[in-house]
């Protein structure tokens, strides 16, 4: 069996690693592709190095682009590729514009898809993510969900059940892989030193708009004076914070460049709470046990609300700040981890897929006699 694994951005590294690793050690034969949808050398060759990714074995070097223009991009290069390898299963991550690329292009060639954390919605199309999410899932083969709630989105967008495996979050398996070495991480800059709120924001709807972005780091500065704040800036957050003649940090809020998935997982670990918009961090957060503050309207990913660590404030900084003085005074949400998210969820992928190879290579021979 021959397997093609394709990933675009920095989220999907976090959830092919495990798979790779999984079907490697069953002996399939593997080609790992990588679009280039979001490259930068310095985020993403260290992502590659820490979760043991093997280098990818073609890069199509797309870069940045409109959606249009991007996704266009991806299924004419990507198109030759799977001509000439001819894989029995081409697998695909999340919801970027690579992962939707590459499902219309085996669609249309008749190349089984699968597609690793389906079912995710957001109810919001507003998110160019969530169309990306609608299309993959309706193409797919194989859909393996992360909760229970990517099994009822599916069914009820008819969504035949046989294709539908609830097998956990891969994420959570690189996770719970790496933790361990996340632990011991030190830092010489004294921020493990006392307690920290840790940030993260990307998002269009946060960063994009001026006097939204103004409002949020206000709302952060006020937050500095409760609790030291720790920010990784994102380069497109960087640049739109630069953009900006009204705000200034302060001395207690430490804007930090972009680090390692490692480095970053023991941020988390030590964090007091998180404030982020990013759907995986929410995630991480649940396992870890953190409180997470997500400054988004909605989520993919309910179950990190329902069971999990993380509270929605939306666009109301003034809510955010009020649950975060909540959790510094130790009355945060108590959270769980979902059921599934036990670092597992790779090896169940692997034996499904090698399970159903079995099936359809048992219908070919029974048709050809």
């Amino acid at each position: 069996m021959h397997i093609l694994h394709v990933v675009g951005a920095r989220p999907n590294f976090m959830k092919a690693a495990p798979v790779v690793a999984a079907f490697k050690a069953q002996g399939v034969r593997q080609t790992l592709v990588h679009t280039g949808q979001h490259y930068d050398a310095a985020m993403s060759d260290v992502f590659f190095e820490q979760l043991g990714i093997p280098e990818p074995d073609i890069n199509l070097a797309v870069g940045s682009g409109s959606h249009a223009s991007q996704t266009a991009e991806i299924m004419t290069r990507f198109e030759p590729v799977v001509l000439e390898s001819k894989p029995d299963l081409v697998m695909v991550y999340g919801d970027v514009n690579s992962t939707v690329a590459a499902t219309l292009v085996c669609a249309k060639l008749l190349i089984r898809i699968a597609h690793v954390e389906a079912g995710l919605r957001s109810g919001d199309r507003t998110m160019p993510e969530e169309v990306n999410r609608l299309v993959t899932d309706q193409l797919a083969d194989l859909l393996f969900t992360p909760s229970e709630d990517g099994d009822i989105n599916l069914l009820r967008e008819g969504v035949d059940a046989q294709k539908i495996y609830r097998v956990g979050n891969v994420m959570i398996d690189t996770l719970v892989r790496l933790l361990p070495v996340a632990q011991r991480v030190t830092r010489d800059d004294g921020v493990f030193d006392r307690p920290y709120a840790l940030v993260t924001l990307h998002r269009p709807s946060n960063v994009d708009d001026p006097a939204t972005l103004e409002r949020l780091l206000r709302a952060l500065r006020t937050l500095s004076q409760d609790v030291p704040v720790v920010f990784p800036v994102h380069p497109r957050t960087r640049k739109r914070i630069e953009g900006l003649t009204q705000w200034q940090a302060g001395p207690n809020i430490r804007l930090i460049d972009p680090v390692g998935y490692i480095e970053f997982l023991a941020l988390q670990t030590h964090a007091k709470l998180v404030v982020t918009d990013s759907g995986g961090i929410q995630e991480e957060t649940t396992y870890l046990g953190v409180p997470c503050l997500t400054v988004r309207r909605n989520t993919e990913r309910p179950v990190t609300a329902t069971i999990g660590t993380n509270v929605l404030v939306g666009d109301d900084f003034d809510r955010m700040l009020a649950e975060a003085r909540r959790i510094l005074k130790g009355q945060g949400r108590n959270g769980s981890i979902p059921p599934l998210w036990d670092g597992q969820a790779a090896a169940r992928i692997a034996d499904i897929v090698l399970a159903t190879q079995v099936e359809i290579e048992a219908q070919l021979t029974g048709s050809g006699n």
